[in-house]
């Protein structure tokens, strides 16, 4: 990560509570896209190894959000494949992140999400492109969705054995796009998503 993080900047201006937004899974084909917000202040210590959470090994990752999760306020959001589906991936990308921030304590002063604008979610925001390596509050909020969405997939593949969500995360992997092809099309696949359509319409 950056060192300094970006949110030194904010907090040299006088800002003392500072959210970071982030998510996971807006390309699978399968499962929710699950958005984290985390608030951090000026006292907040940082957390050695807190990175984007494509940096970090899994275990690691975990290990860090339940640190994150047990020190500082979090707020997490998702939205369902149904929301995907009726809204696009954008508009419900948004929506995660704003059930996310509406989970945290109120009085947000700043608020940093990883990527471009993004309107849709309603609050005044700054957008970062690559904040999840530039904001310490964005990485945080990063390793928690990663995590939470990798957990519920997880469960799903319980269910669905077929499609090796517990390795793919509902990723078009060639696996999982074999077992598409083999199985057919499961609740949780995001049916305005090219493969899965192709597999419907067949």
């Amino acid at each position: 990560m950056q060192d300094p993080p970006v949110e030194l900047a904010w907090f040299a201006r006088g800002v003392r509570r500072l959210a970071g937004v982030d998510e996971a899974g807006r390309g699978p084909l399968a499962g929710p896209v699950v958005a984290a917000a985390v608030l951090v202040t000026p006292e907040t210590p940082r957390l050695e190894g807190v990175n984007d959470s494509k940096q970090v090994p899994r275990r690691r990752r975990e290990q860090l959000a339940a640190a994150i999760v047990s020190t500082l306020a979090v707020g997490v959001g998702a939205a369902s494949t149904r929301e995907i589906d009726r809204l696009n991936i954008r508009v419900a990308t948004a929506l995660a992140m704003r059930r996310a921030v509406l989970r945290l304590p109120e009085g947000i002063e700043t608020l940093l999400v990883d990527g471009l604008p993004m309107p849709e979610i309603g609050f005044p925001h700054e957008a970062l492109v690559g904040g999840d390596s530039r904001s310490y509050a964005i990485a945080c909020a990063s390793l928690v969705a990663k995590t939470v969405r990798d957990r519920l997939m997880r469960l799903l593949a319980v269910r669905y054995p077929e499609y090796g969500w517990e390795r793919n995360c509902g990723y078009g992997t060639p696996h999982h796009r074999a077992a598409l092809e083999r199985c057919g099309v499961t609740p949780h696949h995001r049916r305005s998503f090219a493969p899965v359509i192709q597999r419907i319409l067949l």
